[in-house]
């Protein structure tokens, strides 16, 4: 258009009609052009689909854009974009040459990110170009979908615990899923209760047979505590403690939830109200989560307290009083165990004094401790959770383990 205008111009002072004709060409052209992208009035409807929404950081999911053309008209060349996160990477583009009439076309593409979040993905743009390339108009849709990347979460392995740190009395051993609380009060036998029923302990207490009035001897349950208070942590660089604290709770809930257990999640600041299943209320809070300003366990220690079941706790730095406060939430002959990290030495063999205090607390108070650093896989700390010890016991190498 400028180029028109200033033929125009010349033209008129030279003066030389056909000038003036091509600058009014020029300016025309354009403006036309732009009309007719105008009236171009494409039905176009759009819907995403992420395989899965919900991924451990890391790893890849797939994308799927399905673009429908539910008009009469053939479309022109679209330029596709959907805007994703610049954390994600560069914003997928596709070229389409047209789409026919009632026709469709699927757009896919991988993201993948090594940082845990909730990111939105989308909306799609289009741009609609005219024929001669001089004009494109810019379309959104809304559809947006959201995308969750979870923390890494660490396959662990099917430990056994023995039965008399569990305090059952049959000397056997029992697996980690058969570990629970008995929730059921005995009553007195009746005509028709069936004998997988007989609480056989109260039997022999009050020298008559007895049941439980619920049918499932066992119900197991488990609390899982993680630590986020920012000074038990280093929560920057790679270095960071609080990124394994978080991996580390996701892999034992998962863990906990593949076998069978009633689950809940509990911070410094209390209990994590629930959101549909474990599982999702986990990796959803955990997605998101961030170090808290908090100092004080109080809060948390009373939910663990008053929760029950097994105990599991994922620790940063801590303070004797600290160790007292949480080894005081065990109750009875609950099992409880420690995932204590070494944060003042993270990267080195070496047992901070801080740590190795706060883990004779807990040991006193019958807590099962595994020292972890970062060079200890979270499995091999699982593993020393459940292996049978009667004394304090360090584990040579990366990290270790008490009673």
């Amino acid at each position: 258009m400028a180029a028109g205008g200033a033929a125009m111009v010349c033209g008129l002072a030279i003066p030389e009609p056909d000038l003036v004709r091509v600058g009014a060409l020029l300016i025309l052209l354009p403006l036309v052009s732009a009309m007719m992208a105008r009236r171009s009035r494409y039905r176009l409807s759009c819907s995403r689909r992420l395989d899965p929404p919900r991924v451990p950081a890391g790893q890849p999911t797939v994308a799927t854009v399905r673009l429908e053309n539910i008009s009469r008209l053939r479309t022109a060349v679209l330029l596709a974009e959907d805007v994703t996160p610049y954390s994600l990477g560069s914003r997928p583009r596709f070229v389409l040459e047209d789409i026919e009439p009632l026709g469709s076309r699927e757009l896919s593409y991988q993201i993948r990110s090594d940082t845990r979040g909730k990111f939105t993905i989308g909306p799609l743009r289009i741009r609609v170009a005219d024929t001669f390339g001089l004009v494109e108009i810019n379309r959104s849709f809304s559809t947006t979908s959201m995308l969750v990347v979870t923390p890494k979460i660490y396959p662990l392995p099917r430990a056994a615990a023995s039965s008399s740190w569990l305090g059952e009395g049959d000397g056997g051993m029992r697996t980690i899923s058969a570990i629970g609380e008995d929730d059921a009060a005995p009553r007195a036998y009746q005509d028709g209760d069936g004998l997988r029923r007989v609480h056989w302990r109260s039997t022999a207490r009050y020298g008559e047979l007895m049941v439980r009035r619920e049918e499932h001897q066992w119900r197991n349950s488990a609390s899982v505590f993680l630590d986020t208070r920012r000074s038990a942590h280093s929560v920057t660089g790679s270095s960071a403690t609080f990124e394994f604290a978080v991996s580390a709770a996701a892999s034992i809930g998962a863990h906990l939830t593949g076998e069978g257990f009633r689950a809940r999640l509990i911070t410094e600041a209390g209990e994590i109200a629930p959101r549909g299943t474990f599982q999702d209320t986990l990796l959803d809070m955990l997605a998101v989560i961030t170090p808290s300003h908090d100092v004080s366990f109080a809060p948390g220690t009373t939910a663990l307290a008053n929760a029950g079941g097994q105990l599991i706790a994922v620790l940063g730095r801590l303070s004797r009083n600290d160790a007292s406060m949480l080894a005081a939430s065990r109750q009875g002959n609950a099992p409880a165990m420690a995932l204590l990290l070494s944060v003042s030495a993270w990267a080195s063999d070496a047992v901070p004094e801080d740590t190795a205090a706060a883990a004779e607390i807990l040991s006193a108070a019958g807590w099962r401790v595994a020292l972890v650093n970062a060079s200890t896989p979270l499995a091999t700390a699982w593993q020393q959770l459940h292996r049978p010890a009667d004394r304090l016991v360090p584990v040579g190498g990366a990290g270790g383990a008490l009673r």
